[in-house]
């Protein structure tokens, strides 16, 4: 939805009815994730994508009766071209699509709060209708619909505006949201009977790399590529230079544990320790576990890890602080290049972020 933000904001400007088409459930190799989104505009424009081409143009059938019925209803489309709407995925995948009149304004204001500088993220939380189909593969004959009911929002500190009425369902709703909004993927989930679609805008995420070292050049072009604010911090004022760093947010002169605050270091950021220096690293270690950020790596042999352990269990870290700590930082993908290095180092923390297992596709187990 963020991306496609701007174009929304132009058709309204120009007087345009828009609906939208938004994918809340995928089973099997579907070709466009959770969360993907379809606009269609009522003079015929159209944005965005649900499934790569399959099944573009079916949905937009369905917003134009969605907004002639004021009704949302879930479709599914599968690989069948006996499903319902005599359409089919060539991927051999399975998607529902929740198909709505409008853009609830809801997920427009929670894209945009989401993004620069500063940015809050939010989770749009959507009551499916009741004739959804059920998680699972096989055809489904969508009925009528429903009317749209109000939204939920979930902030990324816990705030709950709007209530399933059920103050324990609140509870695990929040706790649902705030996960997706950790992992950054939208999800279908199942609370008190009902069906209700999480949709997430979370903020950018971003990487604090930890001394501006040659590894670290290669990591913040890689991070940049990947959507990723980039932060690099070092003590050294004539190795953190834009010249070495072309492509980097923000460059910081100065101890890591004195310029946290500057900087905001929390939950949200990554941070690669890369100095090799332990009055420099481990400071910088300190403060990432400390204030709970969603990953923290270093750079070191296994004997410099133990070694930087002991002093760190030593200095009153625990050992529950310690378990989370990456180091040897990055997946052992064999190449020792500074390139390479930056590579493994970026693996480990998109892995850590979508929870991934960091082993070859070939020998993933899918439940």
């Amino acid at each position: 939805m963020k991306e496609l933000l701007e174009t929304l904001h132009a058709w309204q400007e120009e007087g345009a009815d828009v609906g939208r088409a938004v994918v809340v459930r995928t089973f099997g190799s579907a070709p466009r994730p959770e969360g993907a989104v379809l606009l269609y505009a009522a003079d015929g424009r159209i944005a965005g994508s649900v499934s790569g081409g399959c099944v573009e143009g079916a949905a937009a059938e369905e917003i134009v009766r969605a907004r002639a019925t004021g009704r949302v209803r879930v479709i599914r489309y599968g690989i069948s071209d006996e499903q319902a709407w005599d359409v089919g995925l060539a991927c051999g995948g399975t998607i529902d699509v929740l198909v709505e009149p409008a853009v609830p304004a809801a997920a427009a204001e929670a894209a945009a709060a989401s993004l620069g500088a500063g940015g809050q993220g939010a989770a749009v939380i959507t009551p499916l209708p009741g004739d959804a189909p059920p998680a699972g593969f096989g055809q489904h004959t969508p009925g009528d619909g429903a009317p749209p009911e109000p939204e939920l929002v979930v902030h990324d500190d816990g705030r709950l505006d709007g209530t399933l009425g059920d103050p324990d369902l609140d509870r695990r709703l929040v706790d649902e949201a705030r996960e997706a909004l950790r992992r950054g993927l939208s999800r279908t989930v199942d609370l008190g009977g009902r069906s209700l679609f999480v949709e997430v805008f979370p903020v950018r995420p971003r990487l604090v790399v930890v001394g501006a070292v040659e590894v670290a050049r290669s990591l913040v072009r890689l991070a940049r590529e990947l959507g990723f604010e980039t932060v690099v911090v070092d003590g050294r004022a004539s190795f953190a230079t834009p010249e070495r760093f072309p492509d980097v947010d923000r460059l910081v002169v100065g101890w890591p544990d004195e310029v946290a605050d500057e900087i905001g270091l929390g939950p949200n950021d990554a941070v690669a320790v890369l100095t090799h220096d332990v009055k420099f690293d481990e400071p910088a270690i300190v403060e990432g576990l400390r204030r709970r950020c969603r990953y923290v790596g270093a750079v070191g042999s296994r004997k410099t890890q133990g070694d930087r352990r002991a002093r760190l269990l030593d200095a009153g870290v625990t050992s529950d602080e310690l378990d989370r700590l990456r180091g040897p930082v990055g997946l052992d993908l064999g190449g020792r290049a500074p390139a390479e290095t930056a590579l493994a180092i970026l693996a480990e923390v998109v892995a850590e972020r979508y929870g991934g297992s960091g082993v070859p596709m070939k020998e993933r187990v899918v439940a």
